[in-house]
């Protein structure tokens, strides 16, 4: 019975934490103030072959 409600109880917290990332759309806010900057930062700095 114990193994059983910590698996429940385990269950239910990833739930709720998967929930609230889609809820406030955690995932987008992370690439747009985390990974793009570095993305760019590389990119921007990369040497062009062709100018546009």
């Amino acid at each position: 019975m114990k193994i059983a409600a910590k698996i429940l109880g385990c269950g239910t917290l990833a739930v709720a934490a998967l929930f609230s990332v889609y809820y406030y759309n955690l995932d987008m806010k992370l690439v747009r103030f985390v990974i793009a900057p570095v993305l760019d930062k590389h990119y921007d700095s990369m040497q062009r072959e062709h100018v546009i």
